[in-house]
């Protein structure tokens, strides 16, 4: 962190903000000083340093899975080929358990979902002052902001659940038909063959389905981002304790020990739970209703 006359307030907001890059209204396209500046830049204002650590946490994903695929071999297996195929196979029976129709995306892209957001949490457990300290005031000086763990952005996590949400949609349609999708919308739960009540019982199950519908994304989204960001908010409270006196430091660093211990549980956990309904809302997409 920069300074120690910063106060408690001054320190979590710090952690709390994103390097944001985007066209102020005074400064013409810049990088934001503070967060007042980074909320002027309006919606179309980019996290930086959440691109930066999604993509290159996807790319060390890629390589590295890549480069077990190139070597494996039907002998007895490396390391690295026997850590992939352990979680190929987690993958595979978490697939076969939860969706019960035949499509061949499925599988490669809850593997992507589990691997990238177990990445993206994991930061989670990198040191809070690190990463800033190095590269901000009192390292490199190139960036005074930065936020290591991208699942902590709302823009990361409601990004994904509206990738699958698009997923959901179009295998919706695709299995169903147009038709079929439309009539799942708007016959359930309430059906009844009473013309005059017919309008009145669509109009609530077309509300009723679309509020559930729009709920997957939403819930997703939410439920990632908030274990996460709830996770790094301790983590930060904690490392304030290091600034207040050794016996407070001493203790601060065996709850953030503990805390760490318990946060992989947590980090794990999250990233499966995300895979696990992305195929579960895949599979309740594949099935027709009659």
């Amino acid at each position: 962190m920069a300074g120690n006359e910063i106060t408690s307030a001054e320190y979590i907001k710090h952690h709390l903000t994103n390097l944001t890059f985007g066209n102020h209204p005074v400064n013409g396209w810049s990088f934001a000083h503070n967060a007042e500046e980074a909320r002027e830049m309006g919606f179309w204002a980019i996290h930086v340093d959440t691109l930066f650590w999604s993509i290159g946490l996807a790319v060390l994903f890629s390589y590295y899975f890549y480069k077990a695929a190139q070597k494996a071999s039907a002998g007895v297996p490396g390391r690295l080929q026997n850590f992939v195929e352990m979680i190929v196979d987690f993958v595979n029976e978490s697939v076969r358990g939860s969706f019960s129709a035949k499509n061949d995306l499925v599988a490669p892209l809850a593997m992507t979902i589990f691997v990238w957001v177990f990445l993206m949490n994991l930061m989670d457990l990198v040191p809070v002052d690190l990463i800033p300290y190095v590269l901000g005031d009192h390292g490199l000086g190139i960036a005074h902001f930065m936020k290591v763990v991208p699942s902590t952005d709302p823009n990361v996590t409601f990004a994904m659940a509206l990738g699958v949400f698009f997923l959901i949609i179009y295998y919706s349609i695709k299995v169903k038909g147009v038709g079929g999708f439309v009539g799942e919308l708007t016959g359930m739960p309430f059906q009844t063959d009473n013309l005059l009540l017919k309008p009145f019982t669509t109009l609530i199950n077309l509300i009723l389905e679309g509020v559930n519908l729009l709920a997957k994304p939403i819930s997703l989204s939410l439920r990632l981002f908030g274990n996460m960001y709830a996770g790094e908010m301790i983590f930060i409270l904690i490392s304030l304790m290091y600034g207040a006196g050794w016996v407070m430091g001493l203790f601060g660093g065996a709850l953030q020990f503990v805390w760490a211990v318990f946060h992989i549980l947590v980090i794990t956990l999250q990233a499966f739970i995300f895979m696990t309904l992305t195929i579960v809302y895949l599979d309740m997409a594949h099935a027709e209703h009659h």
